[in-house]
């Protein structure tokens, strides 16, 4: 618990929980970080539902109040007197294809939904009247304060989702963990793409430790915003270095990277060298394992804090198309971003 002066009230924390496979290896869909926003929602008296596409942890603040009541983060809708039950229409940050969810209600103890139900479309634009709904999620039980996590078993590519909940109340967030469509068929083979992005389909595949940062921020658009925004870890106390693995949208040759430890000022790694490799198959431990015997395209290169690190076809190695990288920081630190740039490869 800790105390915020300026509210004179305390603040509660909801205690860690063990994420599943699907919620480690893949990015939240639904993250207004990502640009994802609520199009509608049918009622939002005591707490607005863009609140639970936020990236941070719910709170529950004990002594805050607003106008209409007890203040939430989350979504949190009056009683219903009337019958029928509440819903909201979610645009997701990108299309993707969903992996799993997790409807949060952390901190909503006598006043979260008993069920919820999840549909899901595909549109160019926003949903109208006519637009079809796909339920990937039928009805679920939830409870009071805690994560339900159901992992999704189709492989379509989203773009819209509209949750149900019966008959009303709160939640603290929704997050929908899948893999980023990069929309590859019609791109130019001559042109130069930031291929791990994530917006272009890059998506982490392992890291060894984050104790401190998110890894995959480290492929999220644009400049971190503070020194949380990126991929840190904890201080290092026996040898060896830090890695993390990132899976490219698309198979390139590499001509460009950027490392950059934007914020990163008494906590920057002291070097660091990237592998790479043209993946066929395998599953993402075996990838961890052949990681480590991957040809070296970047060698080890000093850094220095809060700078954006750029190295060309001088320092990289021509290793030929390659759809995987293992960026190696020495010994420890943290870097916000890193970004991949090539031209396609089949």
């Amino acid at each position: 618990m800790s105390f915020d002066s300026n509210l004179s009230s305390a603040v509660r924390h909801a205690a860690p929980v063990e994420l599943p496979d699907f919620a480690q290896r893949h990015v939240n869909l639904a993250d207004a970080d990502l640009g994802a926003r609520i199009l509608f929602c049918t009622d939002e008296w005591f707490a607005p539902a863009e609140r639970m596409l936020c990236s941070a942890a719910p709170v529950f603040i004990v002594d805050k109040f607003d106008d209409n009541g007890k203040w939430m983060d989350g979504w949190e809708t009056r009683r219903r007197r009337n019958g029928g039950h509440d819903y909201a229409v979610i645009q997701l940050g990108l299309p993707g294809e969903i992996k799993g969810v997790d409807i949060d209600t952390s901190h909503f103890t006598g006043n979260f939904p008993p069920a919820a139900v999840l549909e899901a479309c595909s549109e160019a634009g926003s949903p109208s009247p006519d637009t079809e709904w796909t339920e990937i999620l039928p009805a679920v039980s939830l409870g009071g304060s805690a994560h339900h996590f159901f992992t999704i078993n189709d492989s379509r590519v989203w773009t819209h989702l509209r949750l149900h909940i019966y008959p009303d109340g709160g939640m603290a967030r929704l997050r929908v963990y899948g893999q980023i469509d990069g929309y590859w068929q019609d791109k130019d083979r001559d042109a130069l793409y930031e291929v791990s992005a994530l917006q272009q389909g890059g998506r982490i595949v392992a890291y060894n430790d984050a104790h401190f940062g998110v890894p995959f921020r480290l492929i999220m658009p644009g400049r971190g915003i503070n020194m949380g925004d990126g991929w840190e870890t904890r201080r290092r106390r026996e040898p060896g270095n830090d890695w993390c693995i990132v899976q490219l949208g698309h198979a390139a040759i590499v001509e460009r990277i950027e490392v950059d430890t934007a914020h990163f000022k008494g906590n920057y790694p002291d070097s660091i060298s990237i592998q790479a490799a043209l993946v066929h198959q395998g599953t993402d431990q075996s990838i961890v394992t052949q990681a480590m015997f991957w040809e070296t395209l970047l060698p080890e290169q000093k850094t220095t804090m809060d700078t954006q690190h750029y190295y060309d076809t001088e320092l990289i190695r021509q290793l030929g198309p390659i759809n995987h990288v293992r960026l190696n920081i020495f010994p420890d630190g943290g870097v916000s971003r890193l970004r991949i740039w090539g031209r396609l490869a089949d």
